[in-house]
């Protein structure tokens, strides 16, 4: 490269900056200037035929062998550059602070420092060859480095690579931040510096001009987008002013009803060019969030109203007390952090997939309007504003090279990243060059098992029909209908005619004018079917979760295998890390991967029949706003989306366990009913347990799974009631229990009293015990059995606990069975031991006010001031996130029942 280049790139009128000068000395020099220009980078320079070989290093150079820094070599620049430290002005080609990082001598290795021209002479010979190999002496950096060019990645494109050797270390050099000529980091150098080059009305502590109607032309841009553009007084590179101090100069303006989103303008390649930054092009709907004064209006970049839709992300919206008008792309997103869009256009609910809207751009905030700000400035007043939870997030920007981000972008199956200029305003509605979308492919080999022919075409064929091999078998995957034309369709065709066969291939054969989500009203098609034998590759957007490809194009045929060998290629989503240089050590994840999913909603708020799918069946859930606690306005839809947040910790008490369904179809004001016998009643995919009645043969229903827990509550079951003992041993319970049923006299601390005392002779006689709320009036003690003992010796067993409680409590306990008999006393109830007896599960939900649950408890927390209302349908569920099952002992490994009768001084069943 030529000086040309560097003086075509600058104003000179605009800007002093050095053009030309003479090297001097015996020895080659180098020097690396730290430049926070439109992105922070190292510029990197050696001395070479009387200029300085330049490239610029955007993560700075690394003193670890293990380390590649990506190196993008740009224009030569003049000798005298070597020592330039300061400001250039605002608007101008790398304008910015630049300081003197570190400079030196250096030499090829293995010749003589001493004899220069020899030097140039090798140096200018393994720059042309590719490879350049050189020892510096400077003042931070030592010793043997590499500078090496690469494929694929631009032509400009090297890595600067450490050697091993004595000056080799892991240590980060970087943070040596400070000048090696003025002492100063880049930060004190732009607030302090009078070395400001330019005009004379620039102030020290700024670059900015003082020309208001200065323009300037970008006519290479990237992938040739010319660009003419007005400025005022153009933004400095980086961003040094408060969020307060850019918030102040913003101009005043009324919220806004209606905003039309900016858009981007496609391109066909990535690019590296200062003044633009990158963003992930989520692959999901945009959407624009209005937030005023506890209102909240969420909508499409068509104006439609996502508030319904998305409630999750409006409910997250009016909990930010903000005043503003954001813009961003609402996704689902898997396990890893990456986008499905197949799931997104099929949400309903939260059980779903997680809900997300990532946020990339402010608007509007707190009475200003920051439209007409650069986007930079915009981005640190969003960074400042927007409280982050774990639906409401910041779209990262990566002041990156684009050309990385992008490759990092496709090798991840992202769906492609946005370019932004740094300097752009926001203008509504319009496809501006200074928005840029670069998308990426996915490929896939495929197996052509035929093609079809639309009704009234012209075409040799209008699609083919491909799909890939899964245990032998040829699974469908989708037409495709794109990238072939006439000449490649003919060629095509004389390789289809000699496997035409009559049958299809598949597995399961495509129905070929199936509308999709894509198509709704596709052309009629006739299918010509062929023998799996051929090969061809297709680009995607992605695979959906049916396994049909989305937006696929036909790439060219492969000979180079066997169909049989075709399978699905799947894209492992990746820690991999966008690289301001290629492969360094310390990764930083393009996508943050989400903290382990939290169920929330099951059924959306505002349709009132929903089908869901669960453990592979589908349920259907009507009259989902029926009010089932009238006082408290909780509806059998909060119920159910209840039951699928609490589903995994209420399974373990009711799987394998017969049922007795008590139902409330009507909510707890309205009549209930037992129902025991479901024969012919349910699905049959449910599972049942027989017994006989009177001569009767009937049969319970068993849960097995969650979609059985979600069928019961669908039927009105409030509350859930299992055995005690499961279907492979149902004559034996996993535990024994104490019931604690307060009489008309009782109050709740006398409840509470009696637990303890039963705790307390438990204890005494070495037999652990839990404890949990009824959810109604009393308490329910528990004793892990471990299947390991008949209904009868449980029952005697809690006999013996019963009479030895009742004997410290006799004021007010009772264990006559006849309620008339206890006297309005507390009975402490035994009987519900026997075989078919059931009582509400841990977790339960009751038919009471308030919607109280079964709750399990610590000991320590039965005391006086606990109440039944402690635990409801509205904080359960965070109380379990933060307890945990604290009742699963129940269901572990039984005690020795006689040794604990032993004991306890009784006489006992065994």
């Amino acid at each position: 490269m030529a000086l040309t280049t560097y003086k075509q790139k600058r104003s000179f009128t605009e800007t002093s900056e050095p053009t030309g000068g003479k090297a001097s000395g015996n020895q080659l020099r180098f020097v690396i200037q730290k430049h926070a220009a439109s992105r922070l980078h190292y510029d990197f320079r050696l001395e070479m035929d009387g200029v300085l070989k330049s490239w610029a290093v955007p993560k700075g150079p690394s003193t670890d062998t293990a380390v590649k820094r990506l190196a993008m070599m740009v224009e030569d620049h003049p000798y005298d550059y070597r020592t330039f430290e300061g400001l250039i002005p605002k608007g101008q080609y790398g304008g910015g602070t630049v300081i003197v990082w570190d400079e030196g001598t250096y030499e090829a290795d293995g010749l003589e420092a001493s004899d220069k021209k020899k030097q140039e002479k090798e140096l200018l010979k393994q720059l042309a060859g590719g490879v350049l190999k050189f020892t510096l002496n400077g003042t931070k950096l030592k010793g043997s480095y590499a500078l090496v060019k690469t494929g694929g990645r631009g032509e400009n494109s090297w890595l600067l690579i450490k050697h091993k050797d004595k000056y080799a270390s892991a240590a980060d050099i970087t943070k040596k931040e400070k000048s090696v000529q003025s002492g100063k980091t880049l930060k004190q150098v732009e607030t302090s510096t009078t070395n400001i080059y330019g005009r004379t009305s620039i102030q020290p502590g700024t670059t900015a001009k003082d020309d208001k109607n200065s323009k300037k032309k970008i006519v290479n841009g990237p992938n040739k987008v010319a660009e003419k553009e007005a400025t005022a007084g153009d933004v400095p590179a980086t961003v040094t002013a408060s969020a307060e101090e850019i918030l102040a100069k913003a101009k005043k303006s009324k919220f806004p009803p209606d905003i039309a989103p900016m858009l981007t303008t496609l391109v066909d390649k990535p690019f590296d060019e200062e003044g633009w930054q990158y963003e992930i092009k989520w692959d999901g709907y945009r959407a624009l969030a209005y937030v005023n004064k506890g209102k909240v209006q969420l909508r499409s970049r068509n104006n439609k109203s996502f508030n319904e839709k998305f409630y999750p992300v409006y409910d997250a919206l009016k909990n930010t007390g903000l005043q503003a008008v954001l813009d961003g792309e609402i996704i689902v997103a898997d396990d890893e952090g990456m986008a499905n869009f197949g799931n997104l256009q099929n949400w309903r609910s939260e059980a779903d997939g997680r809900l997300l809207f990532y946020v990339f751009d402010l608007l509007w905030l707190n009475g200003k309007s920051l439209m007409q700000l650069p986007l930079r400035e915009r981005v640190v007043l969003l960074e400042a504003t927007l409280p982050q939870d774990d639906i409401l997030l910041l779209s990262k920007t990566f002041n990156a090279s684009g050309t990385e981000f992008f490759a990092t972008a496709e090798k991840m199956g992202l769906e492609g990243i946005i370019a932004k200029k740094s300097s752009s305003a926001y203008l509504p509605g319009n496809r501006s060059p200074n928005w840029l979308k670069i998308k990426t492919q996915a490929r896939q080999e495929v197996v052509i098992g035929g093609f079809t022919k639309n009704e009234g075409s012209s075409k040799l064929f209008s699609s083919l029909l491909v799909g890939v091999y899964e245990k032998d078998k040829l699974v469908y995957t989708g037409k495709i209908g794109t990238g072939f034309n006439e000449k490649m369709q003919q060629q095509m065709m004389k390789q289809f005619k000699p496997l035409i066969a009559k049958t299809s291939p598949f597995k399961e054969e495509p129905d070929v004018n199936k509308p999709s989500r894509f198509r709704h009203n596709p052309p009629k098609a006739a299918a010509t079917w062929l023998k799996p034998q051929l090969i061809c590759e297709v680009s995607f957007r992605e695979m959906t979760t049916d396994g049909v490809m989305r937006h696929p194009s036909f790439e060219g045929m492969r000979e180079d295998k066997q169909a049989k060998e075709v399978v699905l290629e799947k894209v492992q989503p990746t820690k991999e890390i966008v690289k301001k240089a290629t492969a360094d050590k310390k990764e930083k994840t393009i996508i943050a991967k989400p903290a382990k999913a939290e169920r929330k909603t099951f059924l959306n708020p505002s349709e009132e029949t929903q089908v869901r799918k669960i453990n592979l069946h589908e349920l259907k859930f009507t009259n989902l706003s029926k009010i089932y606690w009238p006082k408290d306005n909780i509806s059998k839809r909060d119920m159910l989306n209840y039951y699928y947040q609490a589903a995994p910790y209420i399974l373990p008490y009711l799987k394998d366990r017969p049922q007795s369904l008590n139902r409330y179809p009507n909510g707890i004001s309205g009549m209930s009913f037992y129902q025991k016998d479901v024969t012919g009643k349910v699905p049959g995919w449910i599972a049942t347990f027989p017994y006989t009645t009177e001569g009767v043969n009937k049969n319970f229903m068993v849960c097995k799974n969650e979609a059985d827990i979600l069928y019961m509550a669908s039927l009105g079951c409030i509350e859930l009631n299992p055995w005690s003992s499961r279907t492979v041993k149902p004559d034996n319970p996993d535990w024994c229990l104490i019931d604690l049923d307060p009489g008309k006299k009782n109050t709740f601390e006398q409840v509470i009293k009696t637990a303890i005392v039963t705790r307390q002779i438990l204890e005494a006689a070495g037999i652990p015990s839990w404890c949990k709320t009824s959810g109604s009036t009393g308490l329910h003690i528990y004793i892990p059995l471990g299947a390991k003992y008949p209904y009868e010796a449980s029952k005697e067993f809690a006999r013996i606990i019963a009479h030895l409680v009742n004997e410290q409590l006799p004021a007010f306990t009772s264990i006559e069975r006849i309620v008339s008999a206890r006297k309005g006393k507390l009975y402490i109830d035994f009987l519900q031991n026997r075989p078919q007896a059931t009582l509400a599960c841990a977790y339960s939900l009751r038919p009471k006010p308030q919607a109280t649950v079964s709750m399990p408890l610590h000991w320590s927390e039965v005391k006086t001031g606990l109440k039944m209302t402690d635990f409801t349908i509205k904080n359960a569920i965070q109380r379990i996130k933060e307890t945990g099952d604290i009742f699963s002992p129940v269901l572990g490994k039984g005690i020795d029942m006689k040794k604990a009768i032993d004991n306890l001084g009784g006489n006992g069943p065994l």
